[in-house]
C-alpha cells in the first residue's frame, strides 16, 4: 500500500490561502470536480471517485480519525466503468453516502494541496504529503506542519474524519 501523511482543516479564508499558493509561483491550481461514493466496509474506507471525464478510481484507505497530521495507507485502481462498478459494489456492500466537491489541486514538492469546496459543508484544505519508502511518519509530519505554517492553518482549524462523517453528522448523506 502507498502511504501519505494527511491533514484536513476548515478554511476560514479560502481566497487568502489560494493567493498564498499563487503568490509562491504555484499557478492557479488544477480545477477538478469530483463525486465520491462511499461503501460500507468492515474496516477502513472504500470510495468510488467519479471524474468529469467519465472515468473513475476505486480508493481504499485506512487512517485514524484524529486531528492534525496522520498516516494514511491507501490503494487506488482506475476504472473506465464507474457506473457498473458502483452498481455492483452498492448491491454487495451498501452505500453510506456521496460527497460532491470542487477541488483546486496544487503540487508543492511532495505534497498534494487540495482547496475543496464541499457541497453542504463549505471550504476545506487537505494536505497529502506523499511518503517515499525511506521516509517516516515524523518526516511527513514535519513537511505538513511547515506547509500549515506557510498557509496560515492553525490547530483550531483542524478536523478529524472524512467529509462524509461531517455530512452524516448533519443528517445528510448526499444520496
Amino acid at each position: 500500500m502507498r502511504r501519505n501523511v494527511e491533514v484536513k482543516a476548515r478554511l476560514r479564508e479560502p481566497a487568502a490561502v489560494a493567493e498564498r499558493l499563487r503568490g509562491s509561483g504555484r499557478g492557479d491550481g488544477e480545477g477538478l470536480v469530483q463525486a465520491d461514493t462511499f461503501f460500507r466496509v468492515p474496516r477502513g474506507r472504500l470510495k468510488l471517485r467519479r471524474r468529469t471525464d467519465g472515468r473513475g478510481e476505486l480508493i481504499f484507505y485506512e487512517r485514524p480519525d484524529a486531528t492534525g497530521p496522520k498516516l494514511s495507507c491507501f490503494s487506488i485502481t482506475p476504472t473506465d466503468d464507474p457506473d457498473g462498478l458502483e452498481a455492483v459494489l452498492g448491491q454487495a456492500l451498501g452505500v453510506l453516502g456521496v460527497v460532491r466537491k470542487e477541488r483546486l489541486l496544487y503540487l508543492v514538492g511532495q505534497t498534494r494541496v487540495h482547496l475543496d469546496r464541499v457541497e453542504g459543508l463549505g471550504d476545506f484544505l487537505e494536505l497529502e504529503v506523499m511518503l517515499t519508502e525511506e521516509q517516516t511518519l515524523e518526516d511527513g509530519e514535519r513537511v505538513a506542519r511547515q506547509l500549515m505554517k506557510e498557509l496560515g492553518i492553525e490547530e483550531q482549524d483542524l478536523i478529524s474524519g472524512a467529509y462524509l462523517d461531517l455530512l452524516l453528522a448533519k443528517g445528510e448523506s448526499g444520496l
